[in-house]
């Protein structure tokens, strides 16, 4: 089968389209001949070099596809079933594509728990976009913020995986939701998805238009940017609200500002993928047609280094996929 490997670390350029053997399911797993895979930041992370991760490791995390075959005693399934994956493993401790070889390729063996029928009405490229990125966010508003109906929420970044997962399953839930980028023609698009108040963070306050919107600043921050965004995270946050943090792309250590976390009394709550409790809770909100996931662009698998450059670019709107066949 066709794989997407790396054997060194670096940028795109070592990503190598292989011929490797196909996996074989063991008692307990199901084979699934991937439709669609899609690309997230931790793919380009892995990539550059995570000393953790052996080589040659084919990335991805995300995919959906139909069962080709099922291990001894599979029952769960048919051949021929549309599925998609839970990246989970282990209950979240452990990730497809990063503890183990991923999905952007033509076939996976995956256990039967983490293999899921694919929810009506999606395409093969909407159903691999949402489980991992769409996971993250729901845990974080939900499990660790624990967000309601009616309340305010700050997304960072609404153009990026976790920053359209968190617009859309907010305003599922009942939230409204502030919208920030750089790009205009981003927030016109975050409008269209239901955002209530969009900031073009280049060159507007974003503090001062979350509290003129609400009153006295958001319920929930939906914080995965980091050094760039946490003291006007801070800021925009109500007294007594929340801020859950998963990411830090633009660096891991602020100023911590602890005069506005005592003084707000802010709860921090850090967040990262999501337990099998997170991922049916969001499964039932796709399923339902309550959350529909968010795609910028297909590339096909012999185009994985165009993908990686196109999300490096950081130009897309929701998710970057891949296909096969």
């Amino acid at each position: 089968m066709r794989a997407i490997r790396i054997h060194e670390d670096g940028g795109p350029e070592v990503l190598s389209l292989d011929e490797v053997e196909e996996p074989t399911p063991r008692p307990g797993e199901v084979l699934v001949r991937l439709r669609a895979a899609s690309l997230n930041r931790l793919d380009l992370w892995i990539r550059r070099g995570l000393p953790s991760v052996p080589k040659p490791r084919i990335l991805g995390a995300d995919g959906a596809g139909e069962v080709a075959a099922l291990g001894e005693d599979g029952d769960a399934f048919a051949v021929g079933d549309a599925v998609v994956l839970n990246p989970g493993l282990d209950d979240g401790a452990k990730i497809i594509g990063e503890h183990c070889d991923g999905t952007h390729c033509e076939l996976i063996a995956v256990p039967a728990e983490y293999v899921h029928p694919r929810p009506e009405g999606l395409t093969f490229e909407e159903a691999a976009a949402f489980p991992l990125v769409y996971e993250t966010a729901y845990r974080m508003l939900v499990t660790r913020a624990g967000l309601r109906d009616g309340e305010w929420v700050l997304v960072w970044g609404v153009g990026s995986g976790v920053g359209s997962a968190a617009l859309v399953i907010a305003r599922a839930l009942g939230a409204r939701v502030v919208a920030t980028s750089s790009s205009d023609a981003k927030l016109d698009r975050a409008r269209e998805l239901g955002a209530d108040v969009v900031v073009n963070h280049g060159t507007s306050d974003v503090a001062a238009a979350a509290k003129e919107a609400t009153g006295s600043g958001v319920d929930v921050v939906v914080e995965h940017v980091g050094e760039a965004t946490w003291k006007t995270s801070l800021q925009a946050a109500r007294a007594g609200g929340r801020i859950a943090v998963c990411g830090a792309t633009s660096g891991p250590n602020p100023p911590a500002n602890l005069h506005r976390v005592f003084w707000k009394q802010l709860s921090i709550f850090g967040s990262t993928m999501g337990t099998r409790e997170d991922f049916a809770a969001l499964y039932d909100l796709v399923a339902s047609g309550r959350v529909k996931p968010v795609v910028d662009r297909a590339f096909p698998l012999e185009e994985a280094r165009a993908a990686h450059e196109y999300l490096e670019a950081g130009n897309q709107f929701g998710k970057v996929v891949l296909t096969m066949g």
